[in-house]
């Protein structure tokens, strides 16, 4: 019985360390290399961006931090679907925010960040949130735009809420 616990033990740390990574290297975003880029043109990141605004950063839950994953592959990848959203207190107030990372392809939407965008809006909506968003674009992700769509049940619908 021990036996048996001890393994199911070891694999659930193994899965928790494999998270772990899998989160720390999400939230690098576009990777390093962008960061610095954003930091040498005296910006920051989304993450720190939504940091510096929140009233403690320990208290943030961002939401959909794995959204993208595996997907755009032959366009470089889109992690975080693009772009940070959470809940957090700015002044005491407990807030969406949803912030563009703009070390992924200059914070261009995808198809999948409409969907995540949407979707925070959805929480605020449901909630009585406010909703604030920190936003750093390119606009849409031209070479995918033929799948974006204006009306009110795609991308437009973020325009219409």
């Amino acid at each position: 019985m021990n036996l048996e616990f001890n393994k199911n033990e070891d694999a659930y740390k193994q899965l928790i360390s494999q998270l772990k990574n899998k989160t720390k290297k999400v939230k690098l975003g576009g990777g390093e290399k962008k960061i610095e880029a954003q930091h040498a043109k005296g910006k920051l990141t989304a993450r720190e961006r939504i940091d510096y605004l929140i009233d403690d950063p320990k208290d943030f839950v961002e939401v959909g931090a794995f959204v993208g994953d595996g997907m755009y592959a032959e366009q470089g990848g889109c992690p975080s679907g693009g772009v940070v959203t959470g809940i957090g207190h700015v002044k005491g107030r407990q807030c969406v925010l949803v912030a563009n990372d703009a070390t992924v392809k200059a914070g261009a939407w995808f198809p999948i960040t409409a969907k995540k965008n949407l979707r925070a809006q959805e929480i605020a909506m449901e909630n009585r949130l406010p909703i604030i968003y920190l936003v750093d674009s390119a606009g849409v992700f031209l070479p995918m735009q033929n799948e974006i769509f204006p009306d009110k049940e795609h991308f437009g619908r973020q325009f219409r809420n």
